[in-house]
């Protein structure tokens, strides 16, 4: 038995409360159950209790055992005075506050249903799974479901303004340079994505802004940054970045040294950094204040309208400095935009919207279930235990829900969870 449980079933009263009585025979009439502190001290606070005839206000503290109260000192702590009541699982003793009072005492066991407490053993059993509900996974009613991931999503999306936040800070709240810097983590995808992102933070946005109308200047800044100018190529195309990068480096004093290796290795070639850098470096040239377009859009075509940039005439035969392919445009494909969109740009719009005090809630869900879902191995899983995700939405749920739920084992906190633990599936 974890303690955990206990919480969960006295918040949300997942038990018998008809005819409670404390093990002193009185009876025990809930009001309030009080709200969760997640802070130290007792665990509820502001509980409203009737015990025999008296109405009681305060504290209720909850343990596995009634012993537990001493092991954690509890009767030399002041704050756990106001305690009005104890609920144990196992009561092995009786428990008295500092000044020697008796405090009532809710065996909690006798209340609870045997469907409730064996779908609590088998959701926690030791066996090896995926994830803890995989066997009740299917049996979970669809609306259930909906509701979850859409809160999941959200939460994801909360989650991820910690690190726009930092990064405010770090621009003194310069959003183009924020969108400018994860625009650049993105398009470096998982394997290059760390790579961009320091290459990214090596250039004074300012430098962009300066360049901005000027194409090959901004690939031979991002190239350079990069480190992919330092090879002995006799072509016109690259020696002529290099020329470039050379004088930039020298007029705005950059420097290199701690921008992180890129990587070709085990990369498909329309994903190589070199063809993403110049799409990057055209999306630039295009949009000369990216930020507010991306504010401005509303939906799903604004964005791919936006967003419609390919790699520069060179890159149309090439995906390698001086190595020839067979010429194609090599546009940002829809695909690829949907990916920008999902870890970026409605972070970042959402973002936005919270720092000046708008609330865009309904617009992102709309905007965010036009998007298919993503293909990734967490979606691929949950698909072989029920058919789950068609839009991003859902698949960011999902993907929000594996990390921060099911690894964690934090069941007792997961709508699904609570669903199959009370039957209500």
């Amino acid at each position: 038995m974890q303690e955990d449980f206990l919480h969960y079933l006295w918040q949300h009263k997942k038990f018998d409360t008809s005819n409670l009585q404390t093990t002193g025979n009185e009876s025990i009439s809930i009001i309030s159950v009080g709200t969760y502190n997640e802070n130290t001290g007792p665990d509820f606070f502001n509980a409203q209790l009737n015990i025999g005839n008296q109405l009681w206000a305060g504290m209720v503290e909850i343990h596995v055992k009634a012993s537990d109260w001493y092991v954690h000192n509890h009767e030399t702590d002041s704050n756990y005075d106001n305690v009005i009541l104890h609920v144990v699982w196992e009561h092995d003793t009786e428990v008295f506050r500092k000044d020697n009072s008796l405090i009532p005492t809710l065996e909690i066991k006798h209340y609870v249903s045997k469907t409730a407490l064996n779908n609590y053993e088998k959701l926690f059993s030791k066996s090896q799974k995926w994830i803890n509900c995989e066997n009740d996974f299917y049996g979970v009613d669809n609306f259930i479901f909906k509701n979850w991931l859409e809160r999941l999503y959200l939460e994801r999306l909360e989650r991820k303004t910690e690190s726009i936040n930092q990064l405010l800070a770090d621009s003194k709240n310069n959003w183009e340079a924020v969108l400018f810097n994860m625009l650049a983590k993105n398009f470096g995808l998982k394997v290059n994505g760390e790579a961009f992102f320091s290459m990214a933070k090596a250039i004074d946005f300012s430098i962009i802004r300066k360049l901005q109308s000027n194409q090959t200047a901004l690939e031979a800044l991002l190239f350079g940054q990069a480190g992919l100018l330092e090879d002995d190529i006799e072509e016109a195309y690259y020696l002529n970045l290099v020329q470039e990068y050379h004088f930039l480096k020298h007029k705005f004093k950059l420097s290199n040294q701690n921008v992180m290796p890129i990587q070709f290795f085990r990369l498909r070639p329309p994903n190589f950094p070199t063809i993403r850098l110049s799409q990057f470096a055209g999306l630039y040239h295009q949009s000369q204040n990216l930020f507010s377009q991306v504010v401005d859009c509303q939906n799903l075509n604004e964005f791919y309208d936006l967003f419609s940039v390919a790699a520069s005439s060179y890159w149309e035969s090439h995906y390698t400095f001086g190595k020839g392919s067979k010429s194609a445009k090599k546009p940002l494909t829809k695909s690829f935009i949907n990916l920008l969109l999902i870890n970026t740009i409605i972070p970042i719009k959402f973002n936005y919207a919270m720092q000046t005090g708008e609330t865009i809630n309904d617009e992102i869900i709309s905007l965010v279930e036009q998007i298919p879902s993503e293909a990734n191995t967490i979606v691929e899983k949950f698909e072989s235990l029920k058919p789950v995700s068609s839009t991003a939405l859902q698949s960011q749920g999902l993907i929000e829900l594996k990390n921060e739920y099911c690894i964690k084992n934090r069941c007792l906190q997961c709508a699904i969870g609570s669903a199959i633990l009370t039957g209500n599936h």
